[in-house]
């Protein structure tokens, strides 16, 4: 009897369709993002996505609006009282979207798959989030804390460490940590300094909104951007399809043009 009671006086959980709309816009962009990358994997254009910041920024500002959404979707579950049943299973689903990157990644680029990119650290990073959560204001501290952590070792290690423990550092063994003194040759790379530094905002984000009657984020969206929120409702599915489709209609494009 007392379970029925706890379970009919739990708090009921609501979209936030504004952050679902934030959420596919960060979704929207970068299919954008990796259709150029596609087209120019195929040679249907010439870009330098490595170098040129005009890509390089272009995925640190959609990643970052991506992570700030993760952050932020979690603070607001555990305000609404989200179990950690609930919560593993989403996890699950999350770590075995990761799992599969991997492999379809190292079945087209075997050099340089992705074996620690976004889902990977966002997998990682939830579980930090979602035990730390509760600390509300003090995120926003952390956050920047992260970044100073991240920037002051990598100095530390360049300008003093010995070859043996840059190589460690260096090495797929650690540099899912982030303090590196070169980039990994992978196709996404996603570490844990700073990038939990931006999902940490997002937390404290939630947090100040959550405590907020009438905020905007509890507002419904305009039907014009209904199909943002959509996308946002569904983002890890619609992370998982856009590429092979992309590259699928590009490889059915290049056997035409052959």
């Amino acid at each position: 009897m007392r379970r029925k009671i706890l379970t009919s006086t739990a708090l009921p959980t609501t979209r936030f369709e504004a952050l679902d709309a934030l959420r596919g816009l960060a979704m929207v962009w970068m299919t954008v993002f990796h259709f150029c990358f596609d087209l120019n994997q195929f040679g249907f254009i010439k870009q330098d996505f490595y170098g040129d910041p005009l890509w390089t920024w272009q995925r640190t500002f959609i990643l970052s609006l991506f992570l700030f959404c993760a952050g932020l979707g979690q603070s607001m579950a555990v305000a609404q009282g989200q179990s950690w049943p609930r919560f593993w299973r989403r996890w699950a689903q999350v770590a075995g979207c990761a799992l599969l990157v991997t492999a379809g990644s190292w079945w087209m680029y075997p050099q340089s798959f992705i074996y620690f990119g976004v889902l990977h650290g966002i997998a990682l990073m939830l579980i930090i989030v979602r035990l730390t959560a509760h600390w509300g204001g003090w995120l926003w501290l952390l956050g920047g804390v992260v970044f100073a952590i991240k920037y002051i070792a990598v100095y530390a290690i360049s300008t003093s460490a010995t070859a043996e423990l840059m190589h460690i550092f260096n090495s797929p063994t650690l540099n899912w940590l982030g303090i590196i003194t070169r980039k990994p040759i992978t196709e996404d790379y996603v570490p844990l300094l700073p990038w939990l530094g931006v999902m940490w905002w997002g937390a404290a984000a939630g947090a100040w909104w959550s405590g907020r009657t009438g905020s905007r984020l509890t507002q419904q969206m305009s039907p014009v951007l209904h199909s943002l929120v959509m996308i946002g409702r569904w983002s890890l599915s619609y992370y998982m399809v856009h590429q092979p489709l992309l590259i699928g209609g590009l490889m059915a494009l290049s056997v035409g043009f052959n």
